[in-house]
Order: C-alpha cells, then sequence, then structure tokens
C-alpha cells in the first residue's frame, strides 16, 4: 500500500488516501473532495477552482497528471 495526502493531490488538507494503484489513490481522492464540496468547505472548493484552471489547458493537467502518478510510483509501499 502506499499512502498520498488530499494536499499532494492538488486538494487542501493532509488526510492521507492508502491504496496500491494510482486510480485507486484518484479515486479515495475524487471522493472526499466530493464530501468537501457537498459541506462547501472553503479550502478544498478554491483548491477544486485551481484544479479546474488546470483541466483548461489539457497539455497542464496531463503533465500534472503524470508527475502525480509518478510520485506515487516512487513511494515506497507499507
Amino acid at each position: 500500500m502506499r499512502k498520498m495526502t488530499c494536499r499532494q493531490l492538488g486538494g487542501a488538507c493532509d488526510l492521507e488516501f492508502a491504496a496500491n494503484t494510482f486510480e485507486e489513490i484518484a479515486a479515495l481522492s475524487q471522493q472526499h473532495g466530493k464530501e468537501m464540496f457537498e459541506k462547501m468547505d472553503a479550502a478544498h472548493l478554491e483548491a477544486m477552482n485551481e484544479m479546474r484552471e488546470l483541466m483548461s489547458q489539457p497539455d497542464a493537467m496531463q503533465k500534472w497528471f503524470e508527475e502525480r502518478k509518478l510520485e506515487f510510483q516512487n513511494l515506497s509501499e507499507e
């Protein structure tokens, strides 16, 4: 299992997600984001707006995604 935080994945807090694959980590992060959106958490909403801006630039979003995936792969397993 590898761990990444919400902040490492573009979020606003240090909640840790643990999974065996980057895709699983991304899904956990997305679920957390939905929960924070429903709670109207200001810090997470700001982080979501920043990610939305990044997503509007396909090359930048792809680069960001690949960097996070590489970061995940370089984490030591627990």
